[in-house]
């Protein structure tokens, strides 16, 4: 069912959508019609401006998953260079070389580790929150 509305347009309106009318074989109602529809559908800055901000909050969300990655990190880092320094007793001189030795060894082990783990697509920092899982379970009393 349609409702009747009057309607006036300025002279030079009312003439373009005569002629825009005859040209397409419409009546002068449906161009009416569909030009009210349209203005009053979102536009396309309005879906752009959405997709924009869904894009934007989906960003916000990667970096702060970044920037607490890059704490964790930080921190992780800065406990074990600690705990190290002061577990670490110093080396007698004439153990110098050997320590060095083994240190390249031992590092060069690491690397290689650590190339499979990445070349594997694993990852510590996703590792975490199952290991600490992991541990509460494990604990008596947790």
């Amino acid at each position: 069912m349609r409702d009747r509305m009057n309607v006036y347009f300025p002279p030079e309106l009312l003439k373009q959508i005569t002629d825009l009318a005859d040209r397409k074989r419409l009546s002068r109602s449906a161009i009416v019609e569909a030009a009210v529809a349209s203005f009053l559908s979102p536009d396309g800055a309005d879906r752009q401006e959405a997709a924009f901000t869904r894009r934007l909050d989906r960003l916000s969300r990667q970096m702060q998953r970044l920037e607490r990655d890059v704490g964790l990190t930080a921190e992780t880092l800065a406990l074990f260079i600690r705990f190290w320094l002061t577990i670490t007793p110093p080396l007698p001189n004439d153990a110098q070389a050997a320590a060095q030795l083994k240190g390249r060894e031992r590092f060069e082990g690491f690397v290689e580790a650590l190339g499979r783990r990445l070349q594997k697509g694993q990852s510590f920092l996703r590792e975490i929150p199952h290991d600490i899982i992991h541990t509460k379970v494990d604990k008596p009393g947790s």
